[in-house]
């Protein structure tokens, strides 16, 4: 982990000097993360350089006790694909993290079990653990099949559409 973040943290230094304009628009909300921009402005090449070093081991430092947290792009695509249809409270830190938008529109997945209550409604797990079941009445048919690409996107009024393979899309929610 010191190595990684020693070269992420080096990744950063290189790259402030050329933010430096950019400092001025958007200030850090975090005080370690004000610290490394402060360093920006500073001209003479020691006491930037002994600012760099001050402001790595104060992020190092709360990046250790665990106050703040680094999360690369693929870790908050899978944390919001792993949340799709959960309800949760905002993932927007997720959101932001993964370079999209807004929240995701839809997954694919596989399915892996597909059985019927007594009610004739299906319940679906796909291959990421995430169990679906159906809450409209609608037939499926052909009858699912494991194996088969399962589309899970969102529908309207917060619902959620789950359309396995080539067969009828049913309205469902997630459970697990």
């Amino acid at each position: 982990m010191r190595g990684e973040l020693s070269w992420w943290a080096a990744g950063i230094v290189a790259a402030l000097p050329s933010l430096a304009p950019l400092t001025a628009m958007a200030e850090p909300a975090d005080a370690t993360l004000k610290g490394l921009a402060a360093c920006t402005v500073l001209q003479e090449p020691s006491t930037k350089a002994a600012c760099y070093d001050a402001a790595y081991q104060a992020l190092n430092e709360q990046v250790s006790a665990g106050e703040i947290s680094i999360i690369r792009r693929k870790e908050a695509q899978d944390a919001q694909r792993g949340a799709f249809g959960l309800n949760l409270p905002s993932l927007a830190l997720f959101d932001r993290a993964a370079g999209s938008e807004g929240p995701l529109e839809s997954v694919t997945d596989e399915l892996v079990r597909a059985s019927q209550e007594a009610s004739g409604r299906w319940v679906f797990q796909l291959k990421s653990g995430a169990t679906w079941r159906q809450i409209d009445n609608g037939a499926i048919s052909p009858r699912p099949k494991i194996g088969a690409p399962v589309e899970v996107r969102r529908a309207a009024l917060g619902s959620f559409f789950l359309k396995v393979g080539d067969a009828r899309g049913v309205r469902a929610r997630r459970s697990e």
